[in-house]
């Protein structure tokens, strides 16, 4: 159970400074030790926004991640991004991402970064917060990868990349992680139509070798390229196997859904802890402290104020930094009103 009531977190993803936007763009103009101190600067504006909201669980904003998956391709051998299939004109959609082909055996020969990642967290980090790590689950860092003659579909590409995102899991705890979302938004967007059982076996088989040595999240949502879903977005197709999942807390998108479904977290809660999206990140609608206080009250029929943590939808990458930082703000505030009145 969480260490404290209504406690307030975050997904993993914060809004890059708009001069790390341009720099990206621009980084042939760059030295390796210029990119270094420009992502270290970036890692503290999103701990200092954090801090500042006054969040109990904080992130490094995922500041070194230019894509939620893409990134991590550039830490796999054997394959080669392609662009000719991609739709590149008209309004954003998730068909505009970029795909990679499978050249060879796919293989990750100096880990995923991950590590490295939250080793910095842990050095520009304040003490007081819980310092998380987030990682994509395999399933869903295999969307972005084509099947060919050796991996003949997504299920046996997660499978090549499960391996590896397993030794990050366990590199992070030797590391001195005490808590890490795997985020597998894809089981939640396809679980309408896949295999459910599969997908639980799948991520357990992922977590096993960390479960019980750090507090275990998953992240589940409809997808937010560009503020747009892409998934069904209904959580009754995810039940009831996913209450076997292994985690310590089911982090649910909620607010972008008017709290349809509400009722449905009671199940999730009998099994583990809940983290409700109470911020809409796909809406510019700043959240008052009086939204967050009656969100939160329309939760606690179904999750205990022990068990039930306060967080947005998703991640906050799509959302510009000025709302973000107020939305936080106003999360906690409500947070804080709730648990106060308890």
């Amino acid at each position: 159970m969480q260490p404290i009531p209504l406690r307030t977190t975050v997904i993993g993803s914060y809004p890059f400074p708009g001069w790390l936007e341009f720099a990206v763009k621009n980084l042939n103009e760059f030295g390796n030790a210029d990119k270094e101190e420009m992502i270290e600067d970036a890692v503290i504006a999103a701990i200092h926004d954090q801090v500042t909201a006054g969040l109990d669980v904080i992130t490094d904003g995922e500041q070194t991640r230019l894509d939620f998956n893409l990134s991590f391709y550039g830490y796999l051998k054997g394959i080669k991004e392609n662009t000719d299939d991609l739709r590149k004109w008209g309004p954003a959609a998730h068909d505009q991402r970029g795909k990679n082909t499978i050249v060879d055996t796919i293989t990750a020969p100096d880990g995923l970064g991950v590590v490295r990642e939250f080793k910095r967290l842990q050095r520009l980090a304040p003490t007081g917060p819980t310092l998380k790590a987030s990682v994509p689950g395999p399933y869903t860092l295999s969307g972005r990868l084509l099947p060919n003659a050796k991996y003949k579909d997504r299920y046996a590409i997660t499978e090549a990349l499960l391996p590896f995102i397993k030794k990050e899991l366990e590199d992070l705890v030797v590391a001195g992680c005490k808590e890490i979302t795997v985020d597998e938004p894809s089981m939640s967007c396809y679980a309408y139509k896949e295999d459910t059982k599969r997908f639980v076996d799948i991520f357990n088989r992922t977590v096993g070798s960390i479960y019980g040595k750090c507090r275990i999240s998953t992240h589940l949502c409809f997808g937010n390229f560009k503020g747009r879903p892409v998934g069904f977005r209904s959580i009754a197709p995810m039940l009831p196997d996913f209450l076997d999942l292994k985690i310590d807390e089911v982090h649910v998108e909620m607010a972008n859904r008017e709290f349809s479904e509400v009722e449905l977290l009671k199940e999730f809660a009998q099994k583990m802890d809940v983290a409700v999206g109470i911020i809409d990140v796909k809406n510019y609608y700043i959240e008052t402290v009086e939204d967050v206080v009656a969100r939160i009250k329309k939760c606690l029929p179904y999750v205990p104020a022990e068990k039930l943590a306060i967080a947005p939808d998703c991640g906050l990458s799509q959302t510009a930094r000025w709302a973000s930082r107020q939305k936080l703000v106003n999360m906690v505030l409500g947070a804080k009103k709730v648990r106060e009145s308890l």
